[in-house]
């Protein structure tokens, strides 16, 4: 069975049960459970009509749910009835309910959560798995997420910034349990990407595709982090890099630059390197200067600070970097890295050591950790 054929009907599944009276948080559960029962009928008995199908089973549980509530018949006067059998309408509905589950009164985790149930497809045991908490607990985040937006109405207009945000946080989640979301952010950005004509939905898409293309090379085989100077470059993916740059080429062309677009063009860079020590770094502070224009996020100068030390030197870097608050994320491992380049190698061990210790995740703390036991060593 085509899993990835199922997410992706969801949107318009959603769409069509609420033109014909459902409620968001009805038709979104009334969807979800044609969804379950798809993934136990189609490999024995596949529907000629894969949307079709899903919309008669859809109604027919949003019916059975209206039937037995308490308001049943004021809630059946405002519905039709049984669906004629049929191909099902071509509207789209994944724009809307982008802007919808992007809705600006959700927090970021809730709207995540409910892009990914909505727009995705995903049950609430494969996001829960995702996001590494109990199936109780992201089922009441996005039952709270349907009331916050209950009575929000599908065709009010809504905020691309807000959308692109959503997909960001879904992609730099990567992957745990069963899905894939770097991959599930790549196809719900490409989905966005084909309903509405924006460049900077472009940039987003050319960020992921060109971050994905490094995946492989992150890691050594024993799960440990492989910083972008080390990475074996022949293991990128090219395909991916030149459709990142194509998608960008043509985004920067229309001369609406956003964040997104500026990122994707350090990326390219990047990726265009054959070799760390040809990176254009002097390029790449240009495009960092440009980011700190579009945008107040202070790592944005963290990172900038980084590429000044490999573009005029590592004292330039540090004199960047001491324009910025020290207690930025990463901060001292910036510190840490630009002190080694200038050669201070007994203070970069012991700021990689503090770094170590604040570190956000494992992975990032035993990276630190040896880099300042390969100092001390030395």
């Amino acid at each position: 069975m085509d899993e990835v054929l199922l997410r992706s009907l969801t949107p318009s599944v959603i769409g069509i049960l609420g033109r014909r009276g459902a409620d968001f948080a009805a038709a979104e559960d009334a969807v979800q459970d044609a969804l379950v029962e798809a993934v136990r009928v189609w490999p024995a008995d596949p529907p000629r009509d894969p949307k079709g199908w899903l919309v008669a089973v859809a109604w027919r549980r949003f019916l059975d749910a209206a039937r037995s509530d308490s308001a049943r018949r004021r809630r059946e006067d405002s519905v039709d009835g049984e669906p004629v059998p049929g191909e099902a309408p071509a509207v789209d509905d994944t724009l809307q309910l982008y802007f919808l589950c992007a809705h600006p009164s959700l927090t970021p985790s809730s709207a995540v959560a409910l892009t990914l149930r909505a727009v995705g497809g995903l049950t609430t045991r494969q996001i829960a798995q995702a996001y590494l908490v109990p199936e109780a607990t992201m089922a009441q985040r996005i039952s709270r997420a349907k009331r916050t937006v209950a009575g929000v109405r599908l065709h009010q207009p809504g905020d691309v910034a807000t959308v692109l945000r959503v997909l960001y946080l879904v992609f730099n989640e990567g992957y745990s349990g069963d899905v894939d979301l770097a991959a599930e952010a790549i196809r719900l950005t490409r989905q966005l990407a084909a309903a509405i004509d924006h460049p900077e939905v472009a940039g987003l898409l050319a960020l992921m595709l060109l971050h994905h293309a490094r995946r492989t090379a992150r890691t050594a085989p024993d799960g440990s982090l492989v910083p972008l100077a080390d990475q074996d470059r022949s293991r990128w993916d090219n395909a991916l890099i030149s459709e990142g740059v194509a998608v960008l080429q043509a985004a920067l062309s229309r001369e609406r630059l956003g964040e997104f677009q500026a990122q994707a063009a350090i990326a390219a860079l990047h990726a265009d390197a054959p070799a760390a020590g040809e990176t254009d770094w002097v390029q790449i502070v240009e495009w960092y200067d440009e980011l700190a224009r579009l945008t107040d996020n202070p790592i944005v100068l963290l990172n900038r600070a980084v590429a000044v030390g490999e573009a005029d030197g590592p004292r330039a870097g540090l004199a960047a970097l001491a324009a910025l608050d020290d207690a930025l994320p990463r901060h001292t491992a910036v510190a840490a890295h630009l002190h080694e380049r200038d050669g201070d190698r007994a203070r970069a061990a012991r700021l990689y050591a503090e770094a170590a210790r604040k570190a956000p995740n494992l992975a990032e703390r035993d990276h630190l950790t040896r880099q300042a036991a390969r100092l001390n060593t030395r």
